[in-house]
Formats: C-alpha cells, sequence, structure tokens
C-alpha cells in the first residue's frame, strides 16, 4: 500500500507506517502525549476511549479502555524511552501476554511539517498474521493513524481561523456538531450584525493537502469558522466538530472564552493565574500559524483559550 507522503509496509514481524503531517513535530508530540488528545482520535473507526490514567515517563504508563465491537477491552501501555519532541518507545500490553508488542515513534522535522514514524514489532511474524487475520490488525493501524491526520488537521486549522490583528480582545468560542451555521443565523436574526472577516468559511475552501484525502461532500459544507458581533463589541466565534473529523462534544466542552492578548508577557501572565488549581489542557506554546497558544480549564470548571498573534510582540 503505497500513497504520497504516507506509507506502509509489512516486514517479517513488523509493521511500519510513515506520515508527513502539515504540522509542527511540537504539535503531532502534543497530540501522542496528552489524554485529552488521545481521546479523541485512539482506535480504529467505530471505537472510542476512556482514559484511566497516563503519566509520560520511563516506566510509567497509559491505562485505557476501548470500547467497540459492543465490548469494553482494557488496554495497557509502559514507555520505555521518551524523548521529548522527537522519540517515543512504549510497549503495549503486558510482557505475558502472546499478543503484546513494542512500538518505536519517531517524530522528524520536515521543514515545519512533521514526518511521523511508527514501528510496530511482535513476538513473531506468526503472531502478527493471526492477529491481522483475527481482527484486522493491518487495516485498524491504518485507521487510527488516518483519525490522527483528521484531527490533527481539523483542531490546528480551526486554531488558525483566530483573530491576526495586534489588538486585544475577549470572544467566545462555540463549538456545535453540524449545526453551526443554523445557530449562527439565528444569532445573526436576534442582534442584528452581520458577520466580520470573510463571513462564513467552510472546510471544503481548504485546498486538500498533497496525498490527503478528501473530505466527504456533507463534511465540506460544514462550518470551519465564523465570527459575529453581538453586544458591546464581543464577539461570538463557531465552528463545526463532528465525530467525523475526531472530535466528540458534550455540553460542557462546547464553549470556551477565547482570550487574544496583545504580548506574549500578557498571555503568561492570564495563562498562569487561570490555570492555577485547575488543568492546563495544552501548554502555552509558538504554533505552526505564528500565534502563541495554549489552553486551560480553571478551578471552577470554566475552559479559556488564549491565542497571541506575531504583531503583538
Amino acid at each position: 500500500m503505497q500513497e504520497k507522503n504516507n506509507s506502509f509496509r509489512k516486514e517479517g514481524n513488523q509493521l511500519i507506517h510513515t506520515r508527513l503531517l502539515n504540522a509542527p513535530r511540537e504539535l503531532v508530540w502534543e497530540v501522542w502525549t496528552k489524554p485529552e488528545h488521545l481521546v479523541q482520535w485512539w482506535g480504529p473507526n467505530g471505537f472510542t476511549i476512556t482514559n484511566k490514567s497516563m503519566e509520560v515517563k520511563p516506566g510509567k504508563g497509559w491505562d485505557f479502555i476501548m470500547h467497540g465491537w459492543g465490548q469494553d477491552y482494557d488496554n495497557k501501555i509502559e514507555y520505555l524511552e521518551v524523548i521529548e519532541p522527537s522519540s517515543l518507545i512504549y510497549k503495549h500490553g503486558n510482557e505475558d501476554d502472546s499478543i503484546s508488542f513494542t512500538v518505536y515513534v519517531t517524530f522528524g522535522e520536515a521543514a515545519g511539517k512533521t514526518l511521523l514514524t511508527m514501528r510496530s514489532v511482535f513476538k513473531s511474524e506468526e503472531i502478527l498474521d493471526e492477529l491481522n487475520r483475527k481482527v484486522n490488525a493491518v487495516e485498524g493501524g491504518k485507521q487510527t493513524l488516518d483519525k490522527m491526520e483528521a484531527y490533527i488537521n481539523a483542531q490546528h486549522t480551526i486554531r488558525k481561523q483566530l483573530k491576526t490583528t495586534s489588538m486585544s480582545r475577549v470572544s467566545t468560542y462555540l463549538n456545535f456538531p453540524r449545526n453551526t451555521e443554523e445557530a449562527f443565523l439565528f444569532y445573526k436574526s436576534v442582534f442584528g450584525t452581520e458577520f466580520h472577516g470573510k463571513g462564513i468559511q467552510r472546510f471544503g475552501d481548504i485546498p486538500a493537502g498533497e496525498g490527503q484525502p478528501a473530505l466527504p461532500a456533507e463534511d465540506k459544507a460544514l462550518i470551519l469558522h465564523v465570527e459575529l458581533p453581538i453586544l458591546g463589541g464581543h464577539i461570538l466565534m463557531g465552528t463545526d466538530a463532528p465525530e467525523t473529523m475526531g472530535f466528540h462534544l458534550n455540553f460542557g466542552n462546547n464553549v470556551h472564552i477565547n482570550l487574544e492578548p496583545e504580548t506574549k508577557e500578557e498571555t503568561k501572565k492570564l495563562f498562569d493565574a487561570l490555570s492555577a488549581g485547575g488543568k492546563i489542557t495544552m501548554e502555552l506554546q509558538d504554533m505552526f500559524w505564528g500565534g502563541y497558544y495554549g489552553s486551560c480549564t480553571d478551578k471552577f470548571g470554566v475552559q479559556w483559550m488564549f491565542n497571541c498573534t506575531p504583531q503583538a510582540q
């Protein structure tokens, strides 16, 4: 099986996947090492994940449950080597389990993109072949990486649409499963205002990256980004975040207060204060679109996003 920028091959007792991802490796590393990201994409099509515990350190691991085919499957990963942001080595399954295997993941830099290589080593070729016959492990692995790539592309493309001017402002960012357009047309009629910027932007407006599969027609019509001023200059922003793109929305994770300070210093000050006693969902960091971005949930359960633009520095 060969696709441009993506490859897969089987060599004896090994499965080797390679992907060229349109995101810097710091971001790809984040998606591989934070449970709030992993639960959004890990596993073949039709499977979901419940995180139990995770500590990405040598000798520590990730305990989680995979839900699929009408059953729950306990899973355990033990990290053998962790070199941020370039490589992970981990064992999937218990040593006394015949189908346990060791995974070597490298995150290579490639002109602002990430060359991801995942090598899964099984105890024997016979075990790998039997596992493939029973649960279609080869196709399952490919589907998992397809979901990962879709998640990275969707989430970070959405974030790239945030404000690109230097003036500080506060907005509310809303996520909907597939009815953002309906919601924002309603809000527009209520407040009597007009959409800002480029108006309604759709996922279909973005050219597919080289070697990436085209979006289904029904997903192309979904809203990528929209901005609507309401009262006192406050901005509502919104996006569609359907499960087909790796999102799992519920009431509680569908609303963020989005802060856009003028400087990195102010951004970090606010981030540190609001995350104290709460939970950091993404560390503040320079992102591939040029912004300084992070997110957290404060100690009262309120979700915050931070985006400082390059003009603000």
